[in-house]
């Protein structure tokens, strides 16, 4: 049965949906917003008409115009009520049936309206000299602005207040219910004032609009949504078509275990193609490493096949003839089984990526420890050390370093080995020198690799396995320093170990290609001259 695939699991699926996602949020905002002003902006001109409308009616009222004369003409489309100081209803459009929203819910005045024009509170008349009567009687040439001032006697006109606050609610007009926006206006100065004017605007239009901008963005959003969402997919399969390929191919290296064979690198600039390059490189090194690998454990066997079989065969012999018996043989048959067991433990732990401990130790004390002890050697070490020279490692890995220097220096010297400890700057150098024959400058390089031997047509008993210096680099390396080999004053081989001083941060080394996976770095591992 195969396995169902959870919904949105792939990467084009998640960014269709992202996208889809974050053009919906900000389409609904930009919908809700233009919804918002729009509605706004067409109850403001709505609120404007019913203003201009009140306004006409309270300008006839503030003139002087019988309640009951008054011209309500358009009120069908601008519902009105006029009322008095006590809130009673006075007047109101012909055609309204019913009203909320004013605060008067009349619609016909309790009784017919009067046709008496709304007179000016009265004022006191100043009092003037009699010749001011007749004064200008004789002359006849008045000016001409007076025949527009209103005859004497005549009433100020009242005051007109602005509108107050817009008020929102219904009217029936004409067996239509529908909603409107009412103007609030005030009229004073006048008798029975003051009077209010009710004039409402039709919110229809406003609403009507709204409902069809509404619609057309409930249809045009979803729209919108599938084409993103769409275009997305395509663009994001697209942009990943290379990645699917990469996937592929790594599928495909996996099954058959063929690391020769390399991922297509598309022909871009972008992180797709850098992703294709860093794999390559990747399978490069992984492929490198494995080969390494694999000729160490080649060499390996070989090396481990000789002892066991020389001592399998004393065994044997001893067996059959004990009087034949070589006992000091396969003692020394077992010493080499087991210091090569030994190294390759060794080996191993500093492959699977061992760290050197972070102890202070003096490498002078050391040096002269470990010379003391060498009583048997075929030539006597030369120890040139003087004073404390501390750094800070591992004091088993880097006696290990040295005996494994000076066991070389046995093998190839002709009648002097020199080990000597200094300070140079922030760090420390350990050189062992020979008057042996010397390291040729084109194998200096080569030989710390596992298992390499400069003669090899030598017996192998009368060297080692090619494993001491290639374990003398990896710790030199693991400690922050380095092993080189040069030509020493006598001729022979130098070989210099320097070693950051204690109290200072190792400047370790990177690991490249095969190390960096595990495995045996032949610029690091090796031996030469064993």
């Amino acid at each position: 049965m195969s396995r169902l695939r959870r919904p949105f699991s792939s990467v084009r699926s998640r960014a269709a949906l992202a996208a889809t996602a974050v053009v919906a949020v900000a389409l609904v905002a930009a919908a809700f917003a233009l919804l918002f002003a729009l509605r706004s902006n067409l109850t403001n001109e709505a609120s404007g008409q019913a203003d201009q409308f009140s306004n006409e009616v309270a300008q006839q009222i503030a003139r002087h115009v019988p309640i009951g004369k008054l011209d309500l003409e358009g009120s069908e489309d601008h519902p009105t009520q006029v009322v008095d100081a006590k809130g009673r209803l006075l007047i109101a459009s012909e055609d309204l049936a019913e009203i909320t929203g004013t605060g008067v819910s009349a619609v016909r005045p309790p009784s017919t309206p009067s046709t008496t024009a709304p007179t000016p509170t009265p004022t006191p008349t100043p009092t003037g000299d009699d010749d001011d009567d007749d004064s200008g009687g004789d002359d006849d040439s008045g000016d001409d602005s007076d025949d527009d001032a209103p005859p004497p006697g005549a009433p100020d006109d009242g005051t007109v207040s602005p509108p107050g606050k817009h008020r929102t609610g219904s009217a029936t007009v004409d067996g239509r219910t529908v909603d409107y926006v009412f103007s609030e206006r005030r009229v004073t100065d006048v008798a029975g004032g003051p009077y209010t004017v009710f004039t409402g605007s039709s919110l229809g239009p406003q609403q009507s609009a709204v409902r069809a901008t509404t619609i057309a963005m409930a249809i045009g959003v979803p729209a919108l949504l599938v084409v993103v969402g769409g275009v997305t997919w395509l663009v994001t399969r697209r942009a990943l078509r290379p990645v699917e390929g990469i996937r592929r191919e790594m599928a495909a290296i996996t099954a058959s275990e063929d690391l020769t064979r390399r991922v297509p690198e598309p022909q871009t600039h972008d992180e797709v193609a850098k992703l294709a390059r860093t794999t390559n490189e990747t399978l490069t090194a992984l492929e490198a490493s494995v080969d390494r690998q694999r000729r160490f454990v080649a060499d390996a066997s070989h090396e481990l096949r000789s002892p066991i079989a020389s001592l399998r065969t004393q065994l044997e012999v001893g067996e059959a003839h004990p009087e034949l018996l070589d006992v000091p043989g396969a003692v020394a048959d077992t010493v080499r089984l087991q210091q090569l067991a030994a190294d390759l433990l060794l080996l191993a732990r500093l492959d699977a990526g061992e760290q050197a401990g972070r102890t202070r130790l003096d490498l002078a004390a050391l040096v002269r420890e470990e010379v003391s002890q060498r009583s048997t050697d075929r030539i006597p070490v030369t120890a040139d050390v003087r004073g404390s020279v501390e750094v800070a490692g591992s004091r088993g890995q880097l006696a290990r370093v040295l005996a494994n220097l000076l066991d070389n220096a046995q093998r190839h010297a002709a009648g002097e080995v020199r080990a000597t400890v200094r300070r140079e700057g922030g760090r420390v150098v350990l050189a062992v020198a020979d008057d042996g024959s010397g390291v040729p400058e084109t194998e200096r390089e080569r030989i710390f690799e596992r298992f390499v031997r400069l003669d090899d047509a030598r017996s192998r008993d009368d060297g080692g396995a090619g494993l001491g210096l290639a374990i003398a680099r990896d710790v030199a390396h693991r400690h922050g320093g380095t092993l080189e080999v040069g030509r020493a004053e006598a001729g022979g081989a130098l070989f210099e170990l320097r070693l950051p001083a204690a109290g200072r941060d190792p400047e370790r080394p990177v690991p490249t290609g095969a190390s960096a996976l595990g495995a045996a770095p032949a610029q690091v591992l090796g031996d030469g001259r064993e």
